[in-house]
């Protein structure tokens, strides 16, 4: 192992392995040897070998098939999500490049819970449209998650009450919202890293604390009033998020 001693075994341990595998020592598929044959190479115990290869599978380098070991995961080429949030852009696409098609099921009188309608500027609890989305890629499979609130109080009891049924289903927000006369003018979205939990895990197919950029987006009307929050999960592994804004170009002096 490295000679550098600081921090601790596990991330000494993990350094080493992801050079291994950048370096092609660890191709893809390649079955890890025990944790025992690996600890004792590097002079660790077998629990600092789990934590090294927890982070790793974190980080999508490897992955765990259950009774059968630990291999190096394949790389998936990331499809670039570009967002354009930007006035001038008022809708980001509601399925991104790379994505073949979604599915998706909406559940009315859903009480928002306290944080979803602070988004909203509405009381907890007042009743929202809630819509779980997942996107798939040409194959089926999973790629990528969205839960969407619209307050009930905007667009109950009309045509595009539910976004995934009637006459405007899979239109975007600001397409629904305008056939209620309501302008939607700008989208505001609050990018962070997560880790995906375990129901998450399993939805998109990939293990429990992979890594992924959580997207908030809220999208407000013309009195700046929020018709519309989001939350995108986007596996880290799998896009690459860039933000295309549009700016306006500086009057010339006369």
């Amino acid at each position: 192992m490295a000679a550098d001693r600081t921090g601790p075994p596990y991330l000494r341990v993990a350094a080493v392995f992801r050079r291994l595998i950048a370096d092609g020592e660890w191709p893809a598929d390649f079955r890890l040897p025990s944790r025992n044959v690996l600890g004792a190479k590097y002079g660790v115990g077998e629990n600092v070998v789990r934590r090294a290869q927890e982070l790793l599978i974190t980080e999508g380098l490897l992955e765990g098939r259950a009774g059968s070991g630990t291999y190096v995961r394949a790389r998936e080429v990331q499809v670039p999500m570009h967002r354009c949030p930007a006035p001038g852009y008022p809708s980001a696409p509601l399925a991104p490049e790379g994505v073949a098609s979604w599915e998706a099921q909406s559940t009315a009188k859903f009480a928002a819970p306290a944080s979803v309608a602070a988004r909203l500027d509405i009381a907890a609890g007042e009743h929202c449209v809630r819509t779980a989305y997942e996107f798939l890629d040409a194959a089926r499979r999973p790629v990528m998650l969205s839960t969407s609130w619209e307050p009930m109080a905007i667009t109950g009891k009309s045509a595009v009450v539910l976004p995934d049924g009637g006459p405007f289903a899979g239109r975007s927000v600001v397409d629904r919202m305008a056939h209620l006369g309501i302008r939607v003018v700008r989208a505001v979205e609050r990018p962070r890293p997560v880790q995906v939990d375990r129901d998450q895990a399993q939805q998109l197919g990939v293990p429990a604390g992979t890594l992924a950029t959580l997207i908030e987006r809220t999208y407000y009307d013309s009195t700046g009033r929020p018709v519309e929050t989001a939350d995108l999960l986007i596996p880290a592994h799998r896009w690459s998020v860039a933000y295309d804004i549009a700016l306006q170009p500086a009057e010339e002096e006369v």
